[in-house]
């Protein structure tokens, strides 16, 4: 996967990963978020998160998109900053994994959608500022993965936070198959 970084700046290792809200993290945005992360270095953070869907498709947002070929492009809740922006981000199929197109122009999207890569849309990012992530980690607010050659395809909703942190080890297995209500269990 490749993110935009900038080579004047010390980048840091969650860049290219996911990262995976902790099973206790109870913050409305961010509770069973899978988050794919594009940048991070000394000045901050950013990514989308992937399993929110918005339950719109582009051409129900924006009258420019109706007749256009992203208009049945899925929408999703990509963070709580900038909510009302607009990021498209197209998927695009290699050996052994993908290479990410983030935050393309719509006629690099049609492109992209065209030659049948996956094209998503988000509003919104989720963002930090310098230090506030690597703070978060330390305090174990998310669990760092490597992003799965499988996650070109759908569907992105709850299921892939469960899917993708079971994946990390039977302790996390455990904790991603406990009901969000106990008195279930």
């Amino acid at each position: 996967m490749k993110g935009r970084r900038s080579r004047s700046k010390k980048t840091t290792g969650v860049a290219g990963s996911l990262l995976l809200a902790h099973p206790a993290l109870k913050d409305a945005n961010f509770r069973h978020a899978v988050i794919l992360m594009s940048e991070h270095d000394d000045d901050g953070a950013m990514g989308v998160v992937l399993n929110q869907p918005d339950g719109r498709k582009l051409g129900a947002l924006n009258g420019d998109f109706a007749l256009s070929p992203l208009a049945q492009v899925p929408i999703f809740r990509g963070g709580p900053v900038q909510d009302r922006q607009l990021i498209l981000v197209a998927w695009e199929p290699q050996p052994g994994g993908f290479r990410l197109h983030f935050g393309i122009e719509p006629t690099k999207a049609e492109t992209c959608l065209a030659e049948g890569m996956e094209v998503r849309a988000f509003l919104g990012y989720s963002g930090w500022s310098a230090g506030q992530l690597e703070n978060e980690l330390k305090h174990n607010t998310w669990v760092v993965a490597d992003v799965p050659e499988d996650l070109v395809h759908p569907p992105h909703d709850q299921n892939l936070w469960r899917r993708i942190l079971g994946a990390q080890g039977d302790q996390w297995q455990l904790l991603a198959e406990e009901p969000d209500d106990n008195s279930l269990n």
